[in-house]
């Protein structure tokens, strides 16, 4: 963890947060209640439940990307995008997901800070998260926030292996704002890769076109993956999942 880091967690935790960026403050999520997408307290406490009831050994943590997965918790889950590939893929692997529609950085750290991590001990965590926070924040806001969702990871689950994924290309065309700054996260980011227990990937790529296009097939609405999308995440994770979960690779 970076000395700059630590200074801002120290502030956090000393209650002087006027420096600090809102991607490290932890806080409710009221934006999908507000929106009456779903309910987000509902899910974060039958997360709590679940975690509760231990036999832990795979976490994925994210916003609505991940929250598609489905699989468990079922409350307040979303069907009809990956839920299809759960069993084969996360369910026997004691899977929880702790994907929440409409989360930014700030948003993991509130639910890391109450119940959602605790008393586990999970072989690994997958992580993607920021997508959100873009246009919002800075590239450095940004990165600031996953550093501090990597670094909880590491400090309250000490034996867990992290897989950090890079943030997924959004909107058609390459050119876009919001391309060109999920790019700046990612390439800062990446070097998380380096330190011991953290494995970074960047599966943008597979879902480009050879123009750098996102095609409505694989992301309908250029953000969120299809059915077919969410195959080929899948596919292109498991073999680094199945090395660092220690087990069979899924076909």
């Amino acid at each position: 963890m970076s000395s700059g880091l630590l200074c801002l967690l120290a502030s956090v935790a000393n209650g002087q947060q006027s420096s600090v960026p809102d991607t490290v403050k932890p806080v409710i999520d009221q934006a999908p209640m507000d929106a009456k997408s779903y309910d987000w307290m509902a899910r974060h406490n039958a997360v709590v439940e679940r975690v509760k009831q231990g036999h832990v050994d795979l976490l994925l943590i994210g916003d609505s990307i991940t929250h598609m997965w489905g699989g468990v918790p079922e409350e307040q889950t979303i069907h009809g995008r990956g839920d299809y590939l759960w069993d084969k893929y996360f369910g026997s692997r004691n899977a929880v997901n702790l994907g929440f529609g409409w989360d930014r950085t700030q948003h993991v750290l509130w639910r890391f800070d109450h119940g959602e991590i605790d008393g586990i001990k999970p072989k690994v965590a997958v992580v993607m998260i920021g997508t959100n926070n873009m246009g919002t924040n800075s590239t450095d806001d940004i990165v600031t926030g996953i550093d501090t969702i990597v670094s909880q990871l590491r400090h309250k689950l000490p034996k867990t292996k992290i897989l950090l994924l890079g943030i997924f290309p959004r909107d058609q065309k390459p050119d876009t704002r919001s391309r060109k700054q999920i790019a700046e996260v990612n390439e800062r980011i990446s070097v998380l890769g380096k330190e011991k227990g953290i494995t970074y990937m960047d599966l943008g790529p597979k879902f480009l076109e050879p123009d750098g296009t996102i095609s409505a097939e694989i992301m309908p609405d250029f953000l969120h993956p299809s059915a077919k999308g969410f195959g080929i995440w899948a596919r292109a994770m498991e073999p680094t999942l199945a090395k660092l979960f220690g087990d069979k690779q899924r076909e």
